[in-house]
């Protein structure tokens, strides 16, 4: 069932100042969801007034880690629509016809307090411990004074004029009503002193504007919701819908998650951010997947969706406020299951420039021919080079300690190899049809166990310990290829002998 009756807009907002992390992502995500379902729409707006913290190449990038998750926007700043621009820095005007509103109404006024003042205001609360908060100095200035101080040039910002009696109570879709005392609520700035909107007011414009229905955002606007909804009211405007999630705790459950924390994950090969989830091997059905049931569910036994399944299934009445602890292990589980989910040729063609980052020229008939023999073996794509690389190298490089069994001595094992090769020799071919059952054959005639003498084989052919079906992988390779592997493996062992 829709989560609502009406088509819903909805925007992701982010700000251009850092990489697009696992937070913004799952609130983008919930977006989208929640616009598809419905028939409504997604809007992508960059929040780009704080121009001091702006990083080039972020709005880019976070486009770019949008559509790699397959979310893609109806409307925003690189496509238009109705009610651009979809960038605030475009916006600057707009803001300050309706701060000029708020002014006119007295429900905001201009504020002339200098750092210096606000700062030593700001030392003698907290030695009396007092919350820090504004002290009103310019709340009832005289407005045509305050006006004329303006026209003078003198520095000043614009502050929202918080009620001071009685409370306001506000509905969250996730807790319920919040009610809070006005007179605990600041007069926080709404225009900076360079005429840019802070959040408060920008934002309540926009979504004003925009037509936004619900706004999903992360649990750290909560304590300033209560000015948002003032800011609403106080225009005269209806409140969207407001959805406030869960945050991101530590893999330990312990601690909020920080960016500051992703330079030590990515050590272990795991990241908060989204632009370094493909190049470490992970899918974005997988992602998607993962970062969807960090604060929702369907049941209690349903795990595996699609990007289309979630659209289907999503209901904001199923999301859960309690913080969700980031489990890297449960991502594994999920990549493992989309890869394998995957068809084998689309499988392939999403291996391939692992391959070719790890100095290999795959060539496409023999990635169809190795995708479904390692499909079931990978958790991440960055696995498939090391478990297959050996398909595409000239020759492979075991040591003759590699070429050892268990239980026999290099004399023995180069005498099993010879075998194996006298074997092999005679066989039409090397496919598991052709070639396991003489060679099982030769391991009832040695008195070896078969993991003994495919031990050695393995390591003859793959140069590793481990890798795909050996037969198969035999068969992939070719008779000669494997002849010639097997007779570098027999000399070496004899040298080093």
């Amino acid at each position: 069932m829709p989560t609502t009756s009406i088509p819903a807009r909805v925007r992701f907002a982010p700000s251009p100042t850092g990489h697009l992390h696992l937070g913004g992502a799952r609130t983008a995500l919930y977006d989208y969801l929640l616009a598809k379902q419905t028939g409504g729409q997604f809007i992508l707006r960059i929040e780009d007034t704080d121009r001091k913290r702006l990083v080039p190449g972020a709005e880019e990038e976070l486009m770019i880690g949008l559509r790699w998750l397959g979310l893609q926007w109806d409307e925003g700043p690189d496509i238009g629509g109705p009610y651009g621009p979809y960038r605030q820095s475009e916006r600057k005007e707009i803001y300050q016809q309706y701060a000029k509103q708020l002014i006119d109404e007295g429900k905001a006024f201009y504020c002339f307090c200098t750092p210096d003042h606000l700062a030593r205001v700001r030392t003698e609360q907290q030695k009396t411990k007092i919350i820090p908060h504004y002290d009103g100095t310019c709340r009832e200035l005289d407005p045509d004074e305050a006006l004329r101080r303006v026209k003078a040039g003198e520095p000043h910002v614009v502050r929202f004029k918080s009620p001071r009696e009685g409370s306001i109570t506000v509905k969250d879709a996730l807790r319920g009503e919040i009610t809070v005392e006005n007179r605990t609520i600041d007069d926080y700035i709404l225009v900076k002193s360079d005429g840019l909107a802070l959040y408060h007011l920008a934002a309540m414009v926009d979504d004003h504007l925009m037509k936004i229905t619900h706004v999903i955002r992360g649990s750290e606007w909560l304590p300033t919701l209560p000015l948002h909804s003032h800011i609403h009211r106080a225009l005269g405007w209806q409140e969207p819908e407001w959805v406030h999630l869960s945050v991101f705790l530590k893999p330990t459950g312990k601690g909020k998650m920080s960016k500051r924390e992703a330079a030590d994950l990515i050590k272990d090969g795991h990241s908060i951010f989204v632009k370094d989830f493909d190049g470490l091997g992970y899918l974005p059905e997988a992602v998607v997947n993962w970062i969807t049931l960090m604060g929702w569910s369907y049941d209690d036994h349903t795990e595996f969706f699609s990007l289309s399944d979630l659209v289907e299934k999503f209901t904001l009445t199923r999301l859960n406020p309690s913080p969700a602890a980031i489990n890297f292990t449960k991502l594994d589980h999920f990549n493992g299951l989309h890869i394998r989910s995957l068809p084998v040729a689309e499988f392939s063609r999403r291996i391939k420039p692992f391959f070719e980052k790890a100095d290999l020229k795959p060539d496409d008939e023999t990635l169809i021919n190795i995708a479904p023999i390692i499909q079931e073996r990978v958790a991440t794509l960055d696995e498939a080079p090391e478990i297959a690389g050996f398909f595409f190298r000239e020759s492979v490089e075991p040591t003759a300690e590699d070429l050892i069994a268990k239980g026999l001595t290099m004399a023995q094992s180069a005498d099993v190899a010879r075998h194996s090769l006298s074997v092999l020799q005679r066989c039409q071919n090397v496919s598991p049809e052709a070639a396991e059952p003489p060679m099982r054959e030769l391991v009832e005639e040695l008195g070896l166990s078969a993991g003994q003498v495919f031990c050695i084989l393995r390591s003859a052919v793959t140069g590793q310990k481990v890798s795909p079906p050996l037969f198969e992988s035999m068969e992939i390779i070719g008779k000669e290829e494997v002849l010639k592997r097997l007779k570098r493996a027999i000399d070496l062992l004899d040298n080093a002998g």
